[in-house]
This record gives structure tokens, sequence and C-alpha cells, in this order.
């Protein structure tokens, strides 16, 4: 456990402040094919503003609130460069070349060169900085908020909050001049070339849609025949207003447009929830959909025009849409305020959070999706905890019921409730799963209630103070509770007598966990302690001043530095890992600690975020912005805001979180309020202000360069694999190498007749990683046969090793078991749609003879499938079925 856990590329986040235009820190890439998301490792300081991809794909450009941008090469997931565009970046697009990009710096537009890769620069040229600027371009009064490229790339169009679009060329033309589009009312949100380059549509936030072609201009004097031959003249010409068009949407302004020039199709997203698809230039309205409560953000359409993406900030909404098809392909949503809680289910391969507004969300640990939502609770959800069997979970919340759910069927099968209206803030299951007990803030007592029966079974008094946390033994034998009364009680529920032996500490309590041998607690105190108490004698073993390992982080409103503000700092969740050695730690801090249980050593500390926009990520804050008011982060410029809309404050009195979705804009301060090991150990999740963070030490290195020489290559070890025929050895030297195409080319290589012989004679430190891309391969290839021989050979000739080291390879043996569980469903389903096929086939008429769609003469014998055909013809073939 004192190995250095690294976030896992599979991170799971809610998106907060703006959908899919801001992440925070690291950026979650999602895969609508293969429905999987990871994440880059990008570290931004601010929250990003800005994200645009090359048209190939390999460089992506993300720029956050201050304009400090990062170039990084997707493919390879590494950052190239970190650049600064000195102010806030309103628009940015690569053009269809991929040679340059274009940047709107508020009013200004700059153009500048794109890094060539080395698979682009093929003449070798050197290139002495990685951003070049081309050209700058003046002409706006307002913040440019588009920019669109032509697909010839030499001219693109720039829309502003000036009320115009403009014309722009990217070097100097013959006979060119930057053309103003002007006639809106309201800021330019889009202007867009059509795919001929002979028409451009402008669309404006008051939903006017303006289409302008070239024409001749009605107040020039009569063409000459001079001119009427000269067919190049365009003195006269200009762009002019050919069609006026409008969305009708009951006064909701237009947020977002988008428009695919291949296929005409122009989507727009209102502030009201609902998003337009048209066919231009006739205007034809496709369909019209309502996808969310508030404002869609952003949109934008797939390069085949098939699929439209949806952003929505206030509710944290990302969606996926087939147009064709009127179907969801991805629809996901974070939750709208903090997390509360989380746990991990028993076989590891799901988290549940919840959160306070109200919903319960069951995300997928390989894939990072959210796979199901609950949404019956009407009030904050506090607490959660699984069953031990893991099909049923138990949410407590301040609604005042405690609910049950069945994971398989997803419902809600059970709710308990206190005779009086309590709001629940803690819970615990028995590891049996028929008991279930909660506290409450309100009451003092501890409700216990029947899963079965559904009925109150007793109610155990004694704190003098809110219960903050309850725990079960992972034996069952008690439950312990901490209270607010500076107590922790450890209560005998099953007992004839129920009697509790209180344990007295020096501040309230906030959080308990249990050993997993259930001889040892450990309690979490308001002062910042952590002490470990004897369960059988009821005695304090030994304790930790988490003090100054906690604290750090100055918040906008402390009036002290975090050096000195230690003493607010303390521990509101802990947790033991699986084997008891660790425990894990968190509270109202950026920092998640994770400590020895023995030696009562700092092991590690984990920092959550880096993200400047949170406040407390800092140790020092900047003088300059505190003014008279307080410090600028809290006063309020809404009402400087140029648009109108953006200046009304429809939020209720003093609102800062909550139900209200019309929240007053605050500075969210870094803390986390959850953390849980994996039941195999191998890593733990966290729920933060930046989102649900998983840390894991199954991270691959792309290079380990352990027993190389000179000798070991991939040329060398293709050599020993096709002509020496030493299988063992190259199977070696390819987990030597550590590429991944050259250990599936001599996975394949390997006769199936040598795996028992190479898998027996391996040695045990390339086991584990042998099993892992078994694993894998299990469930991408499709060598079916093949794969199951290999672990097979690997269970009887290392099921020992396998056994004694089962905590280090418990994920490669889930991986085996969903990939063998996935094999025999595939081959029952083929095999069932064989038998259906056979029975069909013998349910035909009598056996005769009969004349095919060729011609020949066919004939039909029991279960046998015979052709009869003249000897000549060689064309003829019949499938023989037994």
């Amino acid at each position: 456990m004192k190995t250095e856990f690294k976030v896992r590329e599979t991170s799971i986040r809610y998106f907060r402040d703006n959908m899919l235009t801001t992440y925070t820190v690291l950026q979650p890439s999602r895969d609508c094919l293969y429905n999987t998301s990871h994440t880059l490792p990008l570290a931004h300081r601010k929250n990003i503003a800005r994200l645009s991809l090359t048209p190939r794909g390999n460089l992506l450009l993300s720029v956050d609130e201050d304009g400090q941008a990062i170039l990084t090469n997707i493919p390879r997931r590494i950052t190239l460069h970190h650049f600064s565009f000195k102010s806030p970046v309103s628009a940015l697009a690569f053009s269809p070349s991929g040679r340059h990009f274009a940047v709107g710096v508020r009013r200004q537009i700059e153009v500048w060169h794109t890094p060539s890769t080395p698979d682009q620069n093929a003449e070798g040229e050197l290139e002495f900085a990685p951003f070049v600027r081309h050209r700058v371009y003046n002409g706006h009064h307002d913040v440019v908020q588009r920019l669109e490229w032509s697909s010839d790339s030499r001219f693109f169009l720039s829309a502003s909050k000036d009320l115009t679009a403009r014309i722009w060329s990217l070097d100097p033309e013959e006979e060119f001049v930057p053309t103003t589009l002007a006639g809106h009312r309201e800021g330019v949100l889009g202007a867009y070339f059509s795919k001929d380059q002979e028409t451009i549509y402008t669309i404006s936030k008051d939903g006017a849609v303006f289409r302008w072609v070239y024409l001749r201009d009605p107040n020039a004097p009569e063409p000459s025949d001079d001119e009427m031959e000269d067919v190049d003249d365009d003195t006269h010409m200009r762009w002019r207003i050919a069609e006026r068009h409008y969305f009708l949407q009951n006064n909701a302004k237009v947020n977002c447009v988008a428009y695919h020039a291949e296929s005409n199709l122009l989507v727009a997203g209102f502030s009201n929830g609902v998003f337009g698809l048209y066919e231009m230039p006739e205007f034809n309205m496709i369909h019209t959909l309502s996808i969310s409560q508030n404002n869609i953000d952003f949109v934008t359409i797939n390069k085949t025009g098939e699929w439209l993406a949806f952003g929505a900030s206030k509710l944290g909404q990302l969606l996926v849409w087939e147009w064709q098809s009127e179907s969801y392909i991805l629809k996901q949503q974070g939750h709208f305020d903090s997390m509360n809680a989380l746990v991990y289910s028993p076989d590891g391969q799901k988290i549940v959070t919840t959160a306070d507004d109200g919903k319960i969300k069951v995300w997928d640990v390989k894939s990072g999706f959210c796979i199901v939502t609950f949404t019956e609770h009407t009030s904050g959800v506090t607490a959660c905890e699984f069953a031990k069997q893991g099909n049923v979970l138990f949410t407590s919340s301040l609604d005042g019921s405690i609910r049950a759910w069945d994971l398989i069927r997803y419902r809600n099968f059970r709710t308990f409730t206190a005779p009086t209206r309590l709001s629940f803030s803690c819970l615990a299951v028995d590891p049996s799963g028929e008991v279930v007990c909660a506290g409450s803030i309100d009451s003092f007592d501890i409700h216990i209630w029947s899963v079965q029966t559904g009925q109150l079974l007793d109610r155990l008094a004694g704190h003098e103070g809110p219960v903050s946390s309850l725990a079960f033994a992972p034996d069952g034998g008690v439950v312990v509770s901490g209270s607010w009364d500076r107590t922790v009680r450890i209560w005998t529920v099953f007992d004839r007598t129920q009697t509790s032996e209180p344990l007295q500490l020096q501040a309230d309590v906030l959080d308990v966990a249990f050993r997993p041998d259930s001889k040892q607690l450990a309690v979490s105190t308001l002062d910042g302690q952590l002490t470990f108490w004897s369960v059988s004698e009821a005695l304090q073993q030994s304790g930790v001043d988490g003090r100054r390992d906690v604290s750090g982080g100055r918040k906008i409103t402390d009036r002290r530095t975090a050096a000195n503000a230690s003493g607010t700092k303390s521990f509101s969740t802990i947790r033991y890992s699986s084997d008891g050695t660790c425990v894990l730690a968190a509270g109202n801090s950026k920092y998640i600690c994770l400590y020895s249980v023995s030696s009562l050593v700092l092991l590690k500390k984990f920092t959550v975020s880096i993200n400047l926009s949170l406040s407390g990520t800092q140790e020092f804050l900047n003088s300059k912005f505190m003014t008279e008011g307080g410090p600028v982060g809290l006063i309020d410029d809404q009402g400087e805001a140029s648009d109108l809309e953006d200046r009304i404050d429809r939020s209720l009195p003093g609102s800062k979180r909550g139900g209200d979705p019309s929240a007053r804009k605050r500075i969210p301060e870094v803390r986390v309020t959850g953390v849980a090991f994996s039941p195999a150990g191998r890593s733990f999740c966290a729920a933060s202000t930046e989102g649900l963070l998983i840390y894991s030490l199954d991270t691959l290195p792309l290079f380990d360069p352990i027993d190389l020489d000179l000798a070991v290559t991939p040329a060398s070890t293709l050599h020993v694999l096709q002509k020496e025929k030493d299988y063992l050895k190259a199977l070696v030297m390819a987990f030597r190498l550590n590429e991944a195409p050259l250990i599936r080319t001599v996975f394949e290589g390997i006769p199936p007749s040598s795996i028992g012989l190479v898998v027996s004679e391996l040695p045990t430190v390339y086991l584990q990683r042998l099993l892992r891309f078994v694993a894998k391969q299990a469930e991408d290839s499709p060598h079916l046969e093949f794969c199951l021989l290999w672990i097979q050979a690997i269970l009887v000739s290392h099921g020992r090793w396998v056994s004694e080291n089962k905590g280090s390879v418990e994920a490669e043996l889930r991986t085996v078991s969903r990939a063998v569980a996935k094999i025999r469903d595939e081959l029952r389903r083929l095999a069932d749609e064989n038998v259906f096929t056979i029975d069909y086939l013998l349910s035909q008429p009598p056996p005769g003879k009969g004349v095919g769609s060729s011609g020949e003469q066919k004939s039909i014998t029991g279960g046998d499938v015979q052709i009869l055909d003249d000897e000549d013809d060689d064309d003829a073939e019949w499938i023989g079925l037994d």
C-alpha cells in the first residue's frame, strides 16, 4: 500500500459551470462508438473555456479562462506546449487544411500557424517556435463570438456581439476587401459558408437567420457593353440579404447554433431547453425536441452530419442525438449540486454517488459513464450503503426516508420511515442485509428497521446530540454510532438486552470506520484528530494529529494564511483499506491523506485540485484581488453585463445553492465529502468539488526498461519467434520491450499445442502481466478458443500462485471472469440461432425433389441437405447440415 497512487485514465467527472466548453484540471474525452471515456492529463490552472481539434484529430488546443493555452498530442496524450494569449479567448477554430487556426481575443482576431507533427513535416524543416502568428485582424467593436472557415481555407467568417459578421481573407487576395455583413438587431452568434461558398448564413441571438448572396448593387449604374463582356469584373457586386427567416420559440433566445454545409443542416439551441433542426436554404423545420429544463449552451455536429451533441451547463447534461432515427446515442447528466457520499459495489465494477440534488447515480468504473439515475428522493441524499451481496443499495435522505433499491431491476422496492418526520444524515446496513439503521440530525435516537417487512424494530436512545455517523462491524456483531455529543457508542443490537458502550472523545465526532477484521475502530473528530480504538476492550490504542496534514489552501474569505488556519481543518470522512493496514482520510481541504495504521505515518498526500477557479486551492492570495468591498470573486458584477438577459437577476433573495436552479454565482470551495476503497484494494475514489475522482495503482507504464540489453529489439524478437521457434524466449522479450503490437504478434504466433509448455515455463515475474494481457485479449479478440486455452493453461500451471496472490491479481481475475461469461453468452446465443435455423430447415415440405433457383434439382432427406446437380455444373453450391 505504500506504492504511490496515480490518477487512472478512466476517471469520472461531472461537469460544472459550462458544459462541453468548461472542464477543470483533468479533461475527460468520451468515445461514443465504444461507449468508453478516458481522462487527458491537462493541468490547466483555471476552468477550460475553449477546445478545438485539428481536422486530423491528432492535436488538441485547449484555452482556459485567462487565455492560457495547452497544445496536446491526442494519440500519445502528451502535452506539447504551453502558451499564453494574454487575454480571454472567446472563439477558436482550426482551418480545414489544418495549417492555421484563428483565435478571437476580445475584439481582435489572430491567425496562427499550426505546429506540424513529424508525419506532416515530410521535408524535415525545423520549427523554432511552436506557435507563429500569421496575421492580426481588427475591425469588430465588441467580443468575437464565432469563427468559421471556408472549405478551401482561404477565407473565414467572424460573428461578433457588435451586431455584425465579417468576411476575412487568410492572405491578401487580389481585389478582395474585408466585407461587413450588417443588419441584425442583436449580437450575431454564428456565420457560415454554404458548401459551394456562394451563400452565407448569419444567425443572431434574437432568432433571425439571414441568407446572404453575392449580387450586383441595385444602386450601381447600368453595365456597359464592355462591362457585360468582362465576366470577372465584380466592381459593383455586393453581399446582399436574399432571405430573412426567424425562429419562433415563444420569446426564447438562441444560445448556440451549428451548421453542416455538406447536408445543409442548421441546428439551434434555445434558452428554454429546446433545440430545432432545419434544412437550408428553404428553412424547412425537420423537428424540434425539448431536451433540458434550462439553457442549451453548446451544440455541434459531427463530420458526417448524423449526430448532434448538446451541452446544458446548469444541469450538467451531455446529449448526443441521432436526428435521422430520432434516438439518443449518449445521454449523460452529472449531479447538479455537491456530492455527499459514495460507495463501491462489492464487485468493484460500479460506484454509487449521492448528492444534494436528490439524485442517486450509478457509475461504471470501466467506461466512466453513468448507467442509471434514481430520482425518487425529494431532498438531498446524505448516505448510501450496499448490502453484502451487492444487488441491494440503501440510501438515506433529508426527506425523512430510507430507500432500498434493486440494482438488478433498477427500482425502489422498499421505503422506511420514522413515526415522526426526521431528516436522516447517516445509515448503516447489517452485512446480512436484514437490518438497516439510520441516524438523524433532528432526533438523537437511532432507528432500526427490518428489510424484509419494512417495520420499525427499535429505537436506540443514549446520545445527547445529533448522530453524525453509523457503521456496522463487518462480522455483523455490533453497530457503532458517532455523535456531536463527543461520544462514540458501541451497540449490541442483536442481544436480548441491548447495551451500549460509550467512548469519550475530546471533540464532536465526524465519522467512524471499522477495520475489515472488526477488531479496531477509527474515529475522526472536529479537532482534526484520528483515534484508533479496540472494539473488544473499548480502549484507545493510538492516535494521529492530522490538523497540519489536512491544512492547506486559503479561501478567498479567510483572514488568516493557510499555515495559520490549520485549526479549522478536520477529516469529515475516513475509510480503511481492504487489508486494514491503511486509513484514507479527507475533509474540508484540498488534500486526501493516506496513513499507515501500524506506524501512524503519513504515507501520501493527494492534491484533489489545482484549479484556481475554486476557493481554497491557493496557499497565498494575491492582494490585487482585494478591494474595499471585499474579494473580487465575491462581488456581483451581473448588473454590468452587456446583454439585457444577462443583467436581469431572476434568482431568489439570498439564494446560494440547493433547489433554486437560478442560484447566485459564487466561487465553489474545494473539499472532499466522501472516500471509498475498492474491494480489491488497488484503487480508491473520492467525491469532491471537482467531481468523482478515481485513483488507482493499475496504470500501465508506457515503457518498462527491466532486464533490457542491446540484443532485445523488435526485430530480434520476431526472429526468435519465426526462425528459432523459441516461443518462451520471444514472449519474455516482448514483455521486456512492453510494446502492445509486438506482444500481440508474439501472442498470436504461438501455436495452440505449445501454449501449455510456454505457460508452465514462464517466470512468475511475468505472470501478472500475461494474465492482464490475456484477459484483455479475451474481451477484444475474435480468437475465442485460443484465449480460453491460454486462460486454462495459466490456471492449471500456476493456480497456486494465483491463489496466493489473489489480492494483486484481483482486477485481472475479474476481467477474465467477465470475458469468459461474455464468451459463454455469445456461444449460447449462436447455438440457439443455429438450432432455430435447423428447426426451420427441417420444418420445410416433406422429402422430395424440387427445382432450385438456378435450375438444378435438390433433394432434402431427413436431417441432411444435399444437392443433386449435373456433373458439368461446377458453379452449383449447397450447404450440408448434419
